[in-house]
């Protein structure tokens, strides 16, 4: 910081169009690259920044206040390799924030936020216009960012070189394209036990799978194998399951052939499935949908969807950049059978579920496990309950 008039805090966060914004350090100090979103849930930063399908992005919370219940041991969700609560981590590139509160005032927390960004070493930023950011990237769209604190700022004179920041935001590697579930996948599995007996067992594929979704499994009497993203056909087959879920998880779904390809040859055993989110984009794929980059994504935990066989809205949590193309009610053939997009979202239309038509595998695009989030979308792990019963209704 020699040689400028800038506080030892100073940040900067760059977009790639050059827009910039200058605001103080939140967290650690350093760089972090990845692409900017924004998520409009008013609670659940800690469970929205263990989420690993916020890998490699940056997330700007629109609510002014944030920290203000600190962290706590209880709330992550993410885990280690093997399941180990110990090993959760935040997963987002970096956190961009209005006014991060001065006081942790919660029972349940065992430290700050701030406390958490600096030992895990996440760079952040701080009092930005918020509000004039999430208006930007509303407009122009998600784009690749970059958050600068500390060693990281260049200076050109007296300035911060914003210049020079632009050219390392534009270098990194875009979100489209983007193969990432093998990046935050399990490395060798691990199981969940269920509540009391168990009444089914059921491979999960972690393609980013968040903590509280085998809970959600387990408390069904379900007990959760839950398998790398790399698994194959026989390692489920060798469980005995009687039915596969999909995961959430990050990147591209348009990479993801891999799992693609498991999903039919599950589907061609006749298995039951579920999906979420990302495993929604898989099962679409495999049903033969496309996938689009969304423009802005959806993020937060008060989007609603139509479910259109019963009118039936649900106000959900989601986090997603991607969609799959289709119309709400379209029904279409698969090498499946006849399958229908059972779901739309009702502020913009995006596709938010498809199902075969024969009940045996369905999906969704948010996230019925609500961590954090409404609950209106919990039934639909009883949904799968059922199915693995043999009810395809």
């Amino acid at each position: 910081m020699s040689g400028s008039s800038f506080a030892p805090d100073t940040a900067v966060l760059v977009l790639e169009d050059g827009r910039a914004f200058r605001g103080s350090v939140f967290g650690a100090a350093g760089q972090t690259l990845g692409e900017a979103v924004f998520s409009t849930g008013m609670t659940g930063y800690q469970e929205t920044l263990t989420d690993p399908s916020y890998h490699r992005q940056i997330v700007v919370a629109t609510a002014p206040q944030i920290g203000n219940t600190g962290w706590n041991g209880e709330d992550n969700e993410s885990v280690g390799p093997d399941g180990d609560a110990a090993g959760s981590r935040i997963w987002v590139a970096g956190f961009v924030v209005r006014d991060p509160s001065r006081r942790t005032s919660s029972w349940r927390a065992t430290g700050s936020l701030q406390d958490e960004l600096e030992r895990q070493n996440v760079v952040g930023i701080a009092g930005i216009d918020t509000r004039a950011l999430v208006r930007h990237l509303r407009t122009r769209g998600s784009m690749k960012a970059g958050v600068f604190s500390g060693d990281a700022l260049p200076y050109n004179g007296a300035d911060i070189d914003v210049a020079a920041l632009v050219d390392r935001v534009r270098n990194q590697p875009s979100m489209l394209g983007a193969n990432l579930a093998r990046e935050v996948t399990t490395e060798s599995g691990y199981v969940v036990e269920p509540d009391g007996d168990v009444r089914f067992e059921v491979a999960a594929v972690d393609l980013g799978i968040k903590s509280n979704t085998p809970r959600m499994l387990a408390s069904r009497g379900i007990r959760v194998h839950v398998l790398p993203a790399t698994a194959a056909l026989h390692d489920i087959l060798d469980l005995k399951a009687a039915g596969v879920f999909l995961s959430n998880g990050p990147g591209d779904p348009a990479t993801a052939d891999d799992i693609v390809h498991l999903t039919k040859e599950v589907l061609g055993q006749g298995l039951p499935l579920f999906g979420i989110c990302f495993g929604n984009q898989i099962l679409g794929r495999a049903l033969g949908l496309n996938t689009y980059k969304m423009k802005f994504g959806h993020r937060g935990i008060n989007i609603p969807v139509v479910e259109h066989d019963t009118g039936r809205i649900a106000i959900t949590a989601q986090n997603h950049g991607f969609a799959l193309e289709g119309e709400a009610g379209q029904e279409f053939d698969t090498p499946f059978g006849r399958a229908v997009i059972s779901h739309t979202c009702a502020n913009d239309g995006a596709v938010e579920g498809v199902r075969l038509l024969d009940g045996s595998a369905f999906s969704v695009q948010y996230h019925p496990e609500a961590a954090a989030g409404p609950h209106d979308a919990a039934y639909l792990f009883d949904r799968f309950a059922s199915l693995l019963e043999g009810d395809k209704n």
